[in-house]
């Protein structure tokens, strides 16, 4: 039987005309090219989901065919990239021909030849974009572009991470210390039709006046003590990319006139160079200042807040959305378990609960060193609160949130804490700082929602 099985698929897959049937009528897009990215296949459901048809994409430089690298920067034929493994698999932003950004999944499958040579790769392709769109709108969505949450306030990020990428305006994210700022500008970017060009980032108040203007812009050789050569800035490594400027506010008045003619009219001159350059770069900024009350205070200046300030995002502080603290800490667990190649630690109610309970002045980055902290230790396989830092163990428990501590629960709350339990209600009640019945009575009122 397992002979006659084995001729009939040997009769198909020796066919062209039948394994391209096949392949045109597989759900997934199928490109398929040699070691010098030549194309030789490009099926169906490719042409739909790319909207190139296969005259456009046949027999060309798949760099060439899409104007840019099909697999965005992580292209393993570019420059010193690694080899493709024999299967991998990735997650990435497409152009289509019309312009439109598409979120795709792939799997790059190595091909070999009976000699176990490659000789090409074969990629298959899904567009995860509406799935990503309805899971946002149905707060079904734990994560986005490497970012951890599930609050409300989190699902608005996301979506407007997603709405302000294809376009080419400034974006200005306003946030509390260690709420994530640079994470959220590199997923606009890589979500940006400049995805496959470099995000370049600089934190602003981590440099003294003197070299800022040199790391923006670049020097000549010869302009002051220690130049021994000319050297590229911010501005020109960020090409046809996105430049990410970190803690903005701390600009000195100087550079921020800089900066200013530069969002007008895309023009500079390196540190002691006369020849004016231009270079094509979309500007993200962030703060943790309230630029408003620095232009009162005559430290920033007006115009060129209404420059950066173009598309303003807002990220909430940790203790705005304590109902992801449990996702943070199972991230941080398991990402210490991978680093570390041992298994993760478990924590229990308790610790969560004063983990929830705490205000995070730091918050995600303070948060990440608590669980750092709390690894260490606990010495064992479970973290308990006495495991955590001084200042978090010693609080008294006062219930999670204002909302419920009044004994009042909200949909997105008691959805997040049942999935953190996997489904435990008695656990979830705990995590939600109330009683059992209170949660049984708030689930029976509302049978639609779980």
């Amino acid at each position: 039987m397992k002979t006659n099985i084995s001729k009939k698929l040997n009769r198909i897959i020796e066919s062209p005309d039948n394994f391209s049937r096949i392949l045109d009528n597989l759900q997934e897009g199928i490109i398929a090219h040699d070691l010098n990215r030549k194309i030789f296949f490009f099926n169906k459901t490719a042409e739909s989901l790319t909207g190139y048809s296969r005259g456009e994409i046949l027999d060309r430089d798949c760099h060439q065919a899409f104007g840019a690298p099909f697999c965005s920067s992580e292209c393993n034929f570019c420059g010193d990239a690694p080899p493709p493994r024999d299967s991998e698999k990735r997650a990435l932003t497409i152009t289509t021909k019309s312009g439109e950004q598409r979120r795709i999944e792939m799997t790059i499958i190595n091909m070999r030849d009976e000699n176990n040579e490659s000789f090409g790769v074969l990629v298959s392709f899904k567009d995860l974009t509406d799935l990503i769109n309805l899971q946002i709108k149905a707060g079904d969505i734990r994560s986005f572009a490497n970012i951890i949450g599930q609050d409300i306030k989190m699902l608005q990020v996301f979506q407007q991470i997603k709405d302000v990428a294809s376009y080419d305006y400034p974006v200005h994210i306003f946030g509390e210390t260690g709420t994530g700022k640079e994470l959220v500008a590199s997923a606009i970017h890589a979500e940006s039709p400049r995805s496959g060009k470099p995000f370049v980032p600089i934190n602003c108040g981590a440099l003294p006046e003197s070299l800022i203007e040199s790391e923006l812009f670049g020097h000549v050789r010869g302009s002051f003590s220690g130049a021994i050569r000319d050297k590229k800035g911010r501005f020109e490594l960020a090409d046809k990319g996105t430049l990410f400027l970190d803690e903005a506010a701390e600009l000195s008045k100087l550079m921020q006139v800089k900066l200013l003619r530069f969002l007008q009219d895309g023009t500079f001159e390196r540190v002691g160079g006369e020849k004016t350059m231009q270079v094509d770069v979309r500007v993200i900024s962030a703060t943790n200042k309230n630029l408003m009350e620095e232009i009162k205070a005559e430290r920033f200046r007006e115009d060129l807040y209404y420059r950066l300030n173009v598309i303003p995002v807002k990220l909430p502080p940790l203790r705005e959305r304590r109902t992801d603290v449990p996702l943070l800490v199972s991230h941080f667990l398991k990402e210490a378990g991978r680093r570390h190649k041992s298994p993760a630690p478990s924590i229990t109610d308790d610790a969560l609960g004063a983990l929830m309970d705490y205000e995070w002045p730091g918050n995600v980055r303070e948060l990440q060193n608590a669980v750092q902290f709390s690894i260490v230790k606990c010495n064992q396989d479970i973290i308990t609160k006495s495991d955590l830092p001084p200042e978090i163990s010693r609080l008294k428990s006062r219930g999670i949130s204002k909302q419920n501590r009044s004994g009042k629960l909200d949909i997105e709350s008691v959805h997040t804490a049942l999935k953190t339990t996997g489904g435990n209600k008695a656990r979830a009640a705990k995590i939600l700082g109330v009683g059992r019945a209170t949660l049984y009575r708030f689930l029976g009122a509302n049978p639609d929602s779980f």
